[in-house]
């Protein structure tokens, strides 16, 4: 049986839009449509707001944390055209970074893989997407993908640092690429490589009929098979697989929901995955071992509990 644990009345005074813990799960950040972040304590099922942050000058779409090797950080993004890297340094939170190079809304932002180093991927309303880097010594440098989609980018994600194939060859010594997925308004998920230091559209994948409001990568522990699911406006979310043997991805449709779907989110083991959307539900999914995606429960708004659907799968 999935319950929920615990709600949090966080006291925004508009939408909220995101909520991420961090990677021990002792932190929750906010964001909302009244401009703030929220930092929260949340443990033994206790929750104590320890700081809000201020300093978007419109709605904040989105958070991400950095992995706690760099320090407590965490990103976010907003209408405002503005990406700010938080930081905190003796109980207290501040700027770290603003980035300003943006046209239009800030709509995405994550995180690299801990072993790539600090850096940050942001997707804008203006069509294009940003890496933002550190070397740790407090400058930073960006690097920009321009046109990566037409009428905008709603979306970004990284993949895995570990190598695809890598668990089955462990003296495969191939150093791991830089990829990013996204998905925009042209109703595309795209794959791009960073190579000599420049990024660029390895792949372009064609499934979806209406904006593409989320990709993520699955995480990976080393097997040929990589991973990437997306949803889009169309009610739809599409499971894309790569085999590891060339450049060809095939697609499945998961499902078709009754409304948009907004957000989608792996599990760290990478074979559940939890989508989101305007019918106000939570679902989780898993691959069965003849290939078949199955919801193992849902969750509707202000239910306290459901009964699992396929447990056994």
């Amino acid at each position: 049986m999935v319950s929920v644990i615990n709600s949090i009345d966080t006291a925004h005074e508009d939408m909220i839009h995101d909520a991420q813990l961090d990677y021990y799960g002792t932190k929750l950040a906010t964001c909302s449509s009244d401009k703030t972040i929220k930092i929260f304590d949340v443990k033994d099922g206790q929750q104590t707001l320890i700081n809000e942050l201020q300093g978007h000058d419109g709605p904040v779409w989105q958070l991400a944390w950095a992995h706690p090797m760099f320090g407590n950080l965490i990103a976010s993004c907003s209408y405002d055209r503005k990406v700010i890297i938080w930081k905190e340094t003796n109980g207290t939170w501040g700027k770290l970074y603003e980035y300003t190079n943006h046209d239009s809304s800030v709509n995405s932002v994550i995180f690299a893989p801990q072993e790539f180093g600090l850096v940050l991927a942001c997707g804008s309303s203006d069509g294009s997407i940003s890496i933002i880097s550190s070397s740790g010594d407090g400058s930073w440098t960006a690097k920009k993908i321009n046109n990566a989609h037409s009428i905008g980018c709603n979306a970004v994600s990284f993949a895995p640092y570990v190598s695809p194939g890598a668990l089955l060859d462990p003296y495969n010594k191939q150093t791991p690429v830089k990829r990013i997925v996204s998905g925009g308004c042209d109703n595309l998920v795209k794959i791009w490589r960073e190579e000599e230091g420049e990024w660029k559209e390895e792949k372009k994948l064609e499934g979806h009929s209406d904006w593409v409001r989320d990709v993520a990568w699955a995480p990976s522990i080393g097997l040929p098979r990589s991973t990437i699911a997306s949803c889009s406006q169309d009610f739809r979310v599409i499971i894309w697989t790569n085999d590891g043997t060339g450049n060809d991805w095939s697609h499945k449709i998961l499902h078709k929901f009754n409304d948009v779907v907004w957000h989608l989110s792996w599990s760290i083991t990478g074979n559940i995955l939890a989508c989101s959307g305007g019918d106000n539900k939570v679902s989780l999914w898993k691959e069965t071992l003849e290939g078949q995606w199955v919801c193992i429960s849902d969750v509707n708004k202000g239910q306290g509990q459901v009964t699992d659907k396929s447990i056994s799968s």
